[in-house]
């Protein structure tokens, strides 16, 4: 899975090509082994076509697990993504709404921190750049968190404890995003589903084989087909990959949500 996840960073359709030299190797090994079958006059197509049934029948209950799995863990990061960015846009309005020089200063980190995590969310899958902004997000909750401290033991009452309670659910919420976002389809499910696709089109092969009729033109119609499901399966389960990402202009729309909230109190300070 690692060297699969490797090459689909270079480029996914690579990956799209090697599974579909995958299944046209089966197939033609599967007609070639089911002509020798009928060459030799051993063949049996009836039971060969309940088997070839039963084949297809799996890979698509195989298929259909997977894509509801990717589905599932592509709607969860945009979920957290989601819950992140409210979960900071609530902490940065308590803060605002305290009032106090200290809580001002908290939701200017605020901003910041949302910067920070926008920036993760963006970013693609080089180790490197995904270390630097975790260390720039765990720099900003640390500070976030010493300042509310301070604010909660200078004034304890409940509107303080309010913002601590939004502040714990901002970072929690961060850690959930992250979780997700390295969450990947297992490599057992993706081998499995591999491997299903390439017995399925080698007996498909040798059933045609059998009956000494190739349909290639076909068959590469219906390996295009199936290579593009698994693709897109790869691409939704895991983040950072190919086309499916997680959508930023949530962060987007509440940073805007922000600055108009806080342009106000600017003008009238």
């Amino acid at each position: 899975m690692g060297v699969i996840i490797a090459i689909a960073e270079v480029s996914i359709f690579a990956v799209a090509a090697i599974l579909l030299v995958i299944q046209l190797i089966a197939h033609e090994i599967g007609y070639n082994l089911g002509r020798r079958a009928r060459n030799r006059g051993t063949s049996q197509p009836e039971n060969v076509g309940v088997v070839v049934g039963g084949m297809l029948g799996l890979l698509a209950f195989v298929l259909a697990l997977t894509l509801s799995y990717s589905s599932t863990r592509f709607n969860e990061r945009r979920q957290d993504a989601l819950s992140e960015a409210n979960a900071i846009g609530t902490a940065w309005l308590r803060a605002q709404a305290i009032g106090l020089p200290e809580a001002h200063q908290i939701a200017d980190l605020l901003q910041d921190y949302l910067d920070a995590r926008e920036d993760f969310v963006r970013k693609g899958r080089d180790e490197a750049e995904l270390s630097k902004v975790n260390e720039t997000t765990s720099k900003l909750q640390q500070e976030i968190w010493k300042r509310v401290t301070v604010l909660v033991r200078q004034h304890p009452d409940p509107i303080s404890a309010a913002l601590m309670t939004a502040v714990n659910e901002t970072f929690d919420s961060s850690t959930s995003e992250r979780f997700a976002l390295e969450t990947r389809l297992p490599s057992q499910v993706f081998w499995l589903l591999v491997s299903v696709m390439a017995v399925s089109m080698a007996s498909l092969g040798y059933q045609f084989g059998l009956k000494g009729r190739p349909v290639r033109v076909l068959v590469f119609l219906l390996t295009v087909v199936w290579t593009a499901v698994v693709t897109d399966i790869l691409d939704l389960a895991t983040a950072r990959l190919g086309s499916f990402r997680t959508d930023v202009r949530i962060y987007e729309w509440t940073r805007q949500g922000l600055s108009g909230m806080s342009q106000p109190q600017a003008d009238g300070s």
